[in-house]
């Protein structure tokens, strides 16, 4: 065979992983009656939860279906997730309610008011707003610690052989980035922010940051 040939066969393999790797989502999620198997594989509930106080009020963005929000209520004060899909705002509310907790449906980069808290969560939300680094211009003033978790495009090489050779690299179609440590740094910087605490879990950065 010749190098083209098995560079075409390797394109076909690299699109299949894609297809795979959803269907490999979906299934898992069924299996686990609904919630993905990555909340109790990689515990980056643990991350947050870790990261508040008993006396915290914290601010879950993009909440999904609130079961971090749950698990972080546990230990903070209270705790209120808001995420633009009113389905998985209807499903938080069905299945991790507590005394504690409130879901609001709405768009954070356009609904939030300025009700203020002590930590702001943002778990795998900042690659999924085209203007990052504004938006997190916008959450200034609104709480002294905010929780950042983002998947990186540099998580091992296969992601960057798929954009090398022009297939499809993100995890998500909705993501507008996906992160190099050196690009999260370049972020927070341009928003005002410094890093308190940055590790690489998974794939992840799991962030603590400060205005």
């Amino acid at each position: 065979m010749t190098q083209k040939i098995y560079r075409f066969f390797l394109k076909i393999a690299l699109k299949f992983s894609n297809f795979l790797y959803k269907v490999i989502s979906v299934l898992a999620i069924k299996s686990e009656g609904g919630l993905h198997p990555k909340h109790r594989l990689i515990g980056y509930h643990v991350f947050f939860t870790e990261n508040v106080t008993a006396t915290d009020t914290v601010l879950d963005i993009g909440c999904g279906n609130g079961a971090l929000a749950f698990d972080v209520a546990k230990k903070a004060k209270s705790v209120t997730g808001i995420d633009i899909e009113t389905k998985s705002i209807e499903k938080a509310k069905r299945r991790h309610t507590a005394d504690n907790i409130r879901f609001v449906a709405g768009d954070a980069t356009k609904d939030l008011s300025t009700e203020t808290f002590n930590a702001i969560i943002l778990s795998n939300v900042l690659e999924h707003i085209e203007d990052s680094v504004g938006f997190m211009k916008s959450l200034k003033g609104l709480a002294q610690t905010y929780l950042i978790r983002v998947p990186m495009f540099d998580r091992d090489w296969v992601p960057v052989l798929k954009k090398e050779m022009g297939i499809e690299w993100r995890l998500d179609l909705t993501h507008y980035r996906e992160y190099t440590e050196a690009l999260f740094r370049e972020e927070m910087k341009a928003a005002g922010y410094t890093i308190e605490s940055l590790s690489v879990q998974f794939g992840e950065i799991w962030a603590v940051v400060k205005p």
